[in-house]
């Protein structure tokens, strides 16, 4: 499993610190900013999830099949605990690697995580995905994050995720660097209940407040608060939360460190 995943790395050229996880359609240099700018201290490695960026496409696309990659990732490049830190589905997924494999994970930094979403609302972002899969153009992919949960991040940010993340399909038409039908599964997975990590691995939630409708359901805060030592930390953003308010979010992390 070494081959699967592109990971890229960021700070000091020492075991991994951080392990950043990105969202549904995302890729791991998202966490560039933050990381070199915010944490250029800290060894940060920040993978493309399966069926994303430059990582394997190939099935399965679950959950389980992309901890078992990080934790394969871990046992190679880490020696000793790391903190966490996953945005949206990459919550899920830090969530059940910390289940998995608790002797890895130090703490767990969630950015607006989407975890245990309702079924039938997951059906329809699927179907419109499914419709819609791609743009006639960049500028359509720009207006559609642009009007939507980037429109508080810095225009600038934008531009370089079009730059990193936008390819040309062989319809002559574009798109994101990612394997639909993982996709389509991903949203299969969201409505999975969540998976609780060990009681010892303090959690940090990151609520966006003006994330609409919310992915932040309270079956998940109260089953986290039963469950291990939480934090919940309302921040005034939409659902790109390291993007939108990258200085919050890095000492977040620092604090996590701190207790690593």
């Amino acid at each position: 499993m070494t081959d699967v995943l592109q990971v890229y790395r960021y700070g000091p050229d020492r075991p991994t610190e951080v392990l950043a996880v990105h969202g549904l359609t995302g890729h791991g240099e998202r966490w560039k900013t933050l990381a070199g700018r915010y944490l250029p201290d800290v060894a940060v490695a920040a993978p493309d999830l399966l069926g994303h960026g430059r990582s394997s496409w190939a099935a399965p696309w679950t959950i389980d099949a992309n901890v078992a990659a990080l934790a394969d990732f871990l046992d190679r490049e880490a020696d000793r605990p790391v903190v966490v830190v996953g945005h949206s589905f990459g919550g899920a997924v830090s969530l059940a690697l910390s289940a998995a494999r608790p002797e890895a994970v130090a703490a767990l930094v969630l950015l607006d995580p989407a975890v245990g979403l309702d079924g039938n609302w997951m059906r329809e972002i699927a179907e419109q995905m499914l419709a819609s899969p791609d743009y006639t153009d960049a500028a359509e992919a720009r207006a559609e994050k642009a009007d939507g949960s980037w429109s508080d991040v810095d225009p600038a940010e934008l531009d370089r995720e079009l730059d990193e993340h936008l390819i040309e399909l062989p319809s002559g038409r574009v798109g994101w660097r990612i394997c639909v039908p993982a996709i389509m599964s991903y949203w299969s997975e969201l409505a999975r209940p969540p998976v609780l990590p060990a009681r010892r691995i303090p959690v940090t939630l990151v609520r966006a407040t003006r994330t609409d409708p919310p992915y932040i359901t309270e079956e998940l805060l109260t089953s986290l608060t039963a469950a291990t030592e939480f934090t919940l930390v309302d921040m005034d953003c939409k659902h790109m939360v390291a993007q939108a308010r990258p200085a919050e979010t890095a000492e977040l992390i620092r604090d996590a460190l701190r207790r690593r």
